[in-house]
């Protein structure tokens, strides 16, 4: 397809990120050059930072450099230091989209957007990946999604020019924007307007499909079109707009993305309700609660909605991701967690069933059912679950009750169950979560976190939940 050149150019470059495939990254094992050559490429790129000494002494050092750095950990929410810190250098070496996240680097004056309601599309080509009738019902879907929150109406054109030219192409594919092959650049488009305006590139070097599998086309369009439509990069980690992509299933709009494509367009006015993947949870909130809390090979990670926490002891700051970025076989909700280091295996909780995990791998043969752990039919869920590595026992908790099961036994132990009050004094009737650190137990009950001598079986201090997340 031809170039269309009346108006600047600017990209939306979208990458698909396995957030698992950051953890392997070996961060430690780069040059002390190799870290500020990609710091300062990352920065030139996404905030404006002039082109300076290739990653020199002296570059490093100057004020602009620093400066970038704290303007990139303000917009994603890390702790605002101005120095290449562990946290800040990994979020740097993910893939992410190519749009800059300052807005003085847009070309493109702001809230740009379709002058009518009824934008037209066309599918100029299709993916070999996919059947057509799957492409034709992923843009469709796609399309839908913006339409069900907005008065917008999309009509596909079989011909001609369309407001939105959808195409697949490899490398240089016509609008001096190339792609750069497997596994890099999944796709771009550009803001709403003539030309060039509104129109989305996919990368044909890239595997589609239709499910979880290699990249899903639908949520790729899905924030492609939200480009298309005007939206820029969002904040929140939940959002689909969110910089960084992650697989999920259901409705994939957030309140996020629902309040920014409504501050253009105004809301539905065929009154369609939706229901919106709730925001991504503040660790900060003084009422925050915890769903589960476990170790895993030396880092916490904390459970909360469709999100987990990840504290690793280099890092000053937890990192948020979406569970299903890195586990895309476990649920959206997780009700309790934890670690057995003897098999280097995590079991996870999710109603009546559990899953094992070594590392971030699921375990064949799971998911189970909880109650082959020896728990009674009448438990439905448990609320929390802590290995005690001196006893070789694993607590499980819930409502009201706890139960020990023996590790090298597989079997429950007899007595059990019996009440949390009585056998843990000065700690609330439930426990929401609970983990077990340098000997010493941590349970949270709603926006309360309770620290436990288990040798002294008494409550030691009393603090915020979120506490534990450096607040």
């Amino acid at each position: 397809m031809p170039p269309r050149q009346d108006k600047m150019e600017i990209t939306y470059l979208l990458l698909l990120v396995v957030v698992a495939q950051s953890f392997a990254m070996p961060l430690s094992s780069l040059e002390e050059t190799d870290k500020w050559l990609l710091a300062e490429k990352y920065l030139r790129r996404f905030y404006n930072l002039r082109a300076g000494l290739q990653g020199t002494k002296t570059h490093r050092s100057s004020d602009a450099m620093h400066a970038k750095i704290r303007e990139m950990q303000s917009f994603f929410n890390l702790q605002v230091t101005g120095s290449l810190d562990a946290n800040t250098l990994e979020l740097m070496s993910m893939a992410r989209c190519g749009v800059p996240d300052v807005g003085e680097y847009n070309h493109f004056p702001r809230h740009l957007k379709w002058q009518n309601t009824n934008v037209t599309f066309r599918i100029v080509n299709y993916t070999p990946d996919l059947k057509k009738a799957d492409v034709d019902r992923a843009i469709h879907n796609a399309f839908n999604i913006w339409a069900d929150v907005t008065p917008l109406t999309f009509k596909k054109l079989h011909e001609g020019m369309a407001d939105i030219m959808i195409s697949f192409g490899t490398k240089e594919h016509g609008d001096f924007n190339p792609f750069d092959g497997p596994d890099g650049l999944l796709a771009h488009a550009y803001p709403p307007g003539r030309d060039i305006g509104g129109d989305t590139h996919f990368d044909e070097d890239e595997h589609w499909s239709k499910d979880s599998d290699a990249y899903n086309l639908f949520l790729v369009a899905t924030h492609e079109f939200g480009h298309a439509l005007g939206l820029s990069h969002s904040t929140d980690p939940g959002a689909l707009m969110y910089p960084v992509y992650s697989y999920s299933q259901g409705y994939p709009l957030s309140e996020d993305d629902i309040t920014g494509i409504q501050a253009l367009y105004g809301p539905n006015p065929r009154h369609r309700k939706v229901k919106p993947k709730p925001d991504a949870p503040n660790k900060c909130d003084p009422m925050l609660n915890f769903d589960a809390v476990t170790e895993l090979r030396g880092e916490t990670i904390i459970f909360k909605d469709r999100f987990y926490w990840r504290l690793h002891p280099q890092f000053a700051e937890p990192e948020q991701t979406l569970i299903k970025s890195t586990w895309p076989s476990l649920p959206n909700k997780v009700d309790a967690a934890y670690e057995y280091p003897e098999k280097d295996m995590v079991f996870i909780f999710s109603g009546i069933r559990m899953w094992a995990l070594n590392g971030y791998n699921l375990v064949e043969g799971y998911p189970k059912y909880i109650h082959k752990l020896g728990l009674p039919k009448t438990v439905r869920t448990v609320d929390a679950a802590v290995y005690i590595p001196d006893t070789g026992k694993t607590l499980l908790f819930s409502e009201e009750h706890y139960w020990s099961y023996d590790e090298k036994t597989n079997t429950m132990d007899s007595g059990f169950p019996r009440s949390i009050e009585m056998d843990f004094p000065g700690m609330a009737e439930e426990v929401d979560a609970a983990v077990y650190q340098y000997g010493y137990l941590h349970f949270f009950h709603e926006h309360t976190q309770f620290e436990y001598s288990y040798s002294a079986r008494k409550v030691i201090q009393i603090v915020r939940t979120n506490s534990f997340l450096n607040c």
